[in-house]
């Protein structure tokens, strides 16, 4: 069980706190305009707050239980996403048994490598011996009907669900002189910077959006929006830097980095989307569409801020 320290209460609250004023406000709104039914963003609204509620309900969860319940947290979150990637991604019934591997013999490998904190294993398995395997697998099956594209499609979603998620849990096995047994504030620190900048940029966008920054791909991106949004990011993330091993410029710096690579993984995931004609890869969170909807920019961040801390602070 993890010790709830002042810190670690204070973060929780920071996490809780908006969400009931956001519950009054969303609750206020609903009241008040209860008899327009076509107000769609309002009921968006209370769906996304509804949705935020469960994910940290069970993001606190995971924090009490201890390690093994963030491994345990993320590991789960790695199957949706891949189950939803890999639904959406065309495969043959000749890959079936190479996804199979995937999901019940790598995945698991992988994350029993974070919790048991085996550095040298967790970083090299899926790029190297996972890489491999896959199209040796599937050549073995015989069907060469784009195998380039269908070989790929799966190493891609492995990588991206599964190894790049991973390096959030396994910034649990870090150890920074002077900041032992305080692990799992660092990576509450990431979460709350990056869904944030999120959040910080679709209200910026809203607000003050008129110029698109890729309009091809994601028109409601907007140069103001992600101005703001990382802007408003990084200064959080400097707020918070008492609950890292970071000066608050350090932290600052630390928290422009993984915006910036949030940012690119949620036009990368928005590219697969367009690409494929959806809106999301699944229904999974209400109001937030599917798994990979919602960490798309964690994908990107996860491994950057892993290996920027582990370099520079171990």
């Amino acid at each position: 069980m993890t010790v709830l320290n002042n810190k670690l209460l204070l973060l929780l609250g920071g996490m809780f706190v908006p969400l009931i004023i956001a519950s009054i406000v969303g609750a206020v709104l609903s009241s008040k305009y209860s008899k327009d039914n076509s107000n769609a963003t309002i009921d968006n609204l209370n769906a996304r707050i509804r949705g935020w509620w469960g994910m940290c309900v069970i993001c606190l969860l995971s924090v009490m239980i201890g390690p093994i319940g963030s491994v345990l947290l993320f590991a789960s979150m790695s199957f949706f996403a891949l189950r939803e990637f890999f639904t959406l991604t065309p495969t043959r019934r000749s890959d079936h048994e190479a996804m199979f591997w995937c999901f019940f013999i790598f995945m698991p490998l992988q994350y029993i490598a974070v919790g048991i904190e085996w550095y040298g294993v967790f970083s090299i398995f899926i790029p190297v011996y996972v890489f491999l395997f896959l199209p040796a697998r599937i050549a073995l099956a015989g069907d060469t009907t784009n195998f380039l594209e269908r070989t790929a499609k799966i190493q891609w979603g492995m990588l991206v669900a599964v190894f790049c998620i991973s390096h959030a849990p396994a910034l649990l096995m870090l150890d920074i002189p002077g900041y032992e047994g305080e692990n799992v504030e660092l990576l509450l620190f990431l979460m709350i910077v990056v869904q944030m900048s999120d959040v910080f940029q679709y209200v910026f966008g809203k607000l003050f959006g008129k110029h698109p920054i890729v309009p091809k791909l994601s028109p409601n991106k907007t140069v103001e929006g992600f101005v703001g949004g990382i802007l408003a990011s990084v200064l959080l993330g400097m707020s918070l830097y008492w609950v890292t091993p970071f000066s608050p410029w350090e932290a600052g710096w630390m928290s422009l980095a993984i915006t910036l690579m949030g940012f690119i993984g949620g036009l990368c995931m928005s590219a697969i989307k367009r690409d494929s004609g959806i809106k999301d890869f699944g229904e999974m969170i209400e109001g937030h569409g599917g798994m990979l909807d919602r960490i798309d920019s964690l994908c990107f961040s996860a491994p950057v801020f892993f290996h920027l801390t582990r370099y520079f602070y171990t």
